[in-house]
C-alpha cells in the first residue's frame, strides 16, 4: 500500500485489516511512504504487522514493485490508502480461493462498491502469478492503469478459452474514492496526472500479449520463456481527431486477441478520454 500525506487514512485501513480478519496474524502490511511525507512516518499497527518502507517518490509502478519484493506472503493484494475492508472473514474467504487453483493462477478481486464487478480495482494475485508474470506491476505506469492493465491480460486468457478472472461480490473492499463522493479531493488526488498513463497502457499491448502467453504456459505445465520484452515507450495517438479515432480504432477495437465486450469498452473510453484531454468533453470523462 502505498500512501502519501494520508496518515489517518492509512490507519482507518489498518484498523479495518484488524476488525475484519478471522487470522490478522497471516495477514501483513507493505507501507511503502515517501521520505519527504515525514507526517507518515510512524505509521505502524500493534494488531497487524505492517512492514514500513520509507523511500524517494516513485511512480505507482514503482511503489508496488518495491512493496512486492518485500511482501513473504503467498497471495498478493494491491490496496490504496483510500480502501477499507467491510467484510469479516474476508481472509479466509480469499485464503479458499487460492487453494482453489492448483497452477496458483488466477486474478481475483472483490467488490469496491463503486466500479462492482466491471473492474479490478484491488487486484488479487497468487506469487505464482507475479512470478510468471515477471513484473506484474509495471514500473512505467506513473499514477494509474495497473488495474485495466492486469485485467486486460486475464481478458486475453479469457478469450484464449481459459478464464481465471474470479470477482468476489461478496468480498468488500470499500473504495472511499472522492469521485464515489466518499472523500474530498485533497492533494494526493488532484496532483495526479489525469491522462498521464494512457499513452503507457497503449504501448504495452506486446507486453500483456507476452504475458497472456505465459500463463497459458503455466497453466499447461510447459518451460517458460527465459525472456519477455517489457515494452516501447509511451504510444501517443497522431495528432488529430480523425487520426486518433483511426489509430484508437486498430489498437483497440480491432485487437481480435481480447473479448469483443471489452474491446469495445477500451475503444469507446479511450476515445472519450482523448476528447476530454484536448478540451472536448470537459469534467466529464473519468
Amino acid at each position: 500500500m502505498p500512501t502519501r500525506g494520508r496518515p489517518a487514512w492509512a490507519e482507518r485501513f489498518f484498523r479495518s485489516v484488524a476488525q475484519h480478519s478471522s487470522h490478522p496474524d497471516r495477514v501483513e502490511v507493505i507501507l511503502y511512504v515517501d521520505d519527504d511525507d515525514t507526517g507518515s512516518h510512524h505509521l505502524d499497527s500493534s494488531e497487524i504487522h505492517v512492514v514500513r518502507i520509507i523511500g524517494p517518490r516513485k511512480t505507482m509502478g514503482e511503489y508496488n514493485s518495491a512493496c512486492l519484493e518485500r511482501a513473504q506472503g503467498d497471495i498478493i493484494i494491491l490496496v490504496n490508502d483510500d480502501m477499507v475492508i467491510q467484510t469479516r472473514g474476508w481472509d479466509e474467504k480469499v485464503a479458499a480461493l487460492d487453494a482453489g487453483y492448483s497452477d496458483g493462477i488466477y486474478l481475483a478481486y472483490g467488490n469496491d462498491l463503486f466500479k462492482g464487478g466491471a473492474l479490478c480495482t484491488f487486484p488479487i494475485l497468487s506469487r505464482r502469478t507475479c512470478e510468471v508474470l515477471v513484473e506484474p506491476y509495471p514500473k512505467a505506469y506513473h499514477g494509474a492503469f495497473i488495474d485495466y492493465h492486469l485485467f486486460d491480460i486475464f481478458k486475453r486468457l479469457q478469450c484464449a478459452g481459459v478464464d481465471r478472472i474470479c470477482y468476489l461480490d461478496d468480498v468488500v473492499f470499500e473504495h472511499l474514492h472522492f469521485r464515489a463522493g466518499k472523500a474530498k479531493a485533497d492533494e494526493t488526488y488532484t496532483k495526479r496526472g489525469r491522462f498521464d498513463d494512457d499513452a503507457t497502457f497503449l504501448s504495452l499491448t506486446d507486453l500483456r500479449r507476452q504475458s497472456a502467453q505465459r500463463l497459458r504456459i503455466a497453466i499447461k505445465g510447459e518451460t517458460l520463456p527465459s525472456e519477455q520484452r517489457t515494452g516501447s515507450g509511451p504510444e501517443l495517438p497522431p495528432s488529430g481527431l480523425v487520426a486518433s479515432v483511426m489509430f484508437l480504432t486498430r489498437k483497440l477495437l480491432l485487437d481480435r486477441e481480447l473479448p469483443l465486450r471489452w474491446r469495445f469498452f477500451l475503444w469507446y473510453w479511450f476515445i472519450g478520454r482523448y476528447l476530454a484531454a484536448h478540451g472536448y468533453l470537459g469534467p466529464l470523462v473519468r
